[in-house]
C-alpha cells in the first residue's frame, strides 16, 4: 500500500502517490533578507492542502489495524481541507466518505469534496458567520460526525485526537524539510488548528537539531497556546485557532508564539500572489508574516533560514454570491 512520498516508478499508480514530496520555494522577492523564508508548497497535494498527508496516514493505518475494513464507509469532522485530503484517498481506496463541516467554511471545500465522491453536510453555526468559524461552531460539527458514526457503524477518523495525524508530519513533512534544506533549519513557523502538523514537524527538526527554534503561529485575540484569554474567536484564519489547546499540542517542541492579525495575513496573502506568484489562502498569509515577524525581531541570526508552510490553494477563498453561503 503506498505510504506518503513513495513512487515506485516514474508513472503514479495513483493519486495516492501525489501526495507529499512538495517544493519548498524561497521568498527573496518578499523577504530579500537579512536571511531568507522558505516556504513548503502543501497546495500542491492532490487535495490542494497540506492535509491529505494526514488523511493518507490515517486511514492506511486504520486499515492495516483492522478499525477499517475494506469498502467500509468513513465518518469526519472537517474545515474542509481535511475531508478534501479524505476524499482523495477514500476515492481511490474505495471507502465511501461523510463529512459534517460547519457552515461558515467556504462553501468551495464542499464543492471540491462533493466532486470527489464524498458526502458533505454543511453544519448550521452556532456563534460564527461566513469566513469566521469559532470552536463551537466546530464542536457543532464534530458532535454531527460523532453521531452518524454511531448511527451508521462508519469509521470514524477523529483527526483531532489521533496520533497518526502528527506521526503523519513526523514522518514525511519534518524529514522532507530538513532532507531539502541540507539539513540547514534556523527555525520553523506554523500555524496551529488540531496541532497534527506541527507537533510532528517540530519534533522531528528538534531531533534532528536540538537548536531549531519551532514557533507557533496564532492569530491576533486567540491565543490559548500562548496563554492569552480569547477576545476574537471570529478570524479568517479557516481551519486554525480554535481558541483551545488542541490534542496533540505538546509544548515541549515549542520555543514561542508569534501573533498574526487578519489585516496582516490578508496582506501577506496578496503579496505571495503578487511577489512570488503563488495563490494560497489565509493561514498561509499568516505564516509568512509570521516568518517575516520573526526575521525582524532579531531571535535569530542575521543569515537565518526560517522555513513554514503554504498550506492550501486561495482557490477554496475565492468570493462567492450570498445565495451560496
Amino acid at each position: 500500500m503506498a505510504q506518503i512520498g513513495e513512487k515506485q516508478t516514474e508513472i503514479c499508480s495513483s493519486a495516492l502517490d501525489l501526495i507529499g514530496n512538495t517544493p519548498l520555494v524561497a521568498f527573496d522577492r518578499i523577504w530579500p533578507g537579512p536571511g531568507r523564508i522558505l516556504a513548503k508548497c502543501e497546495y500542491m497535494n492532490p487535495g490542494a492542502s497540506i492535509k491529505d498527508r494526514s488523511s493518507l496516514y490515517m486511514i492506511n493505518a486504520a486499515r492495516e489495524s483492522g478499525e477499517l475494513k475494506p469498502g467500509r464507509p468513513v465518518v469526519e469532522v472537517t474545515s474542509g481541507n481535511q475531508g478534501c485530503g479524505l476524499a482523495v484517498v477514500c476515492a481511490v481506496l474505495g471507502h465511501p466518505l461523510t463529512l459534517t463541516m460547519p457552515k461558515g467554511n467556504s462553501v468551495q471545500r464542499a464543492i471540491h469534496m462533493e466532486a470527489l465522491g464524498a458526502t458533505c453536510i454543511r453544519v448550521p453555526q452556532v456563534e460564527g458567520t461566513y469566513g469566521n468559524v469559532t470552536m463551537a461552531d466546530a464542536f457543532a460539527a464534530r458532535d454531527e460526525a460523532i453521531r452518524l458514526s454511531e448511527e451508521t457503524g462508519a469509521y470514524f477518523v477523529n483527526q483531532f485526537s489521533n496520533k497518526m495525524n502528527s506521526g503523519s508530519h513526523y514522518c514525511s513533512t519534518g524529514p522532507e524539510i530538513w532532507r531539502q534544506t541540507g539539513h540547514r533549519v534556523d527555525a520553523f513557523v506554523d500555524t496551529v488548528g488540531t496541532a497534527g502538523t506541527f507537533a510532528g514537524t517540530s519534533k522531528f527538526l528538534k531531533e534532528a537539531n536540538p537548536k531549531v527554534l519551532c514557533y507557533v503561529v496564532e492569530p491576533a485575540g486567540s491565543e490559548p497556546i500562548k496563554g492569552d484569554p480569547i477576545t476574537k474567536p471570529l478570524h479568517l484564519l479557516q481551519g486554525s485557532g480554535y481558541g483551545l489547546l488542541p490534542d496533540l499540542f505538546e509544548y515541549d517542541h515549542m520555543d514561542g508564539t508569534l501573533s498574526v492579525t487578519d489585516e496582516e495575513a490578508v496582506e501577506y496573502k496578496k503579496l505571495i500572489g503578487e511577489k512570488e506568484g503563488l495563490f494560497v489562502g489565509y493561514t498561509s498569509g499568516a505564516n509568512v508574516a509570521a516568518a517575516v515577524k520573526l526575521l525582524k525581531s532579531g531571535q535569530l541570526p542575521e543569515d537565518a533560514w526560517v522555513v513554514t508552510l503554504l498550506n492550501d490553494t486561495g482557490l477554496k477563498y475565492t468570493p462567492i454570491p450570498d445565495e451560496l453561503k
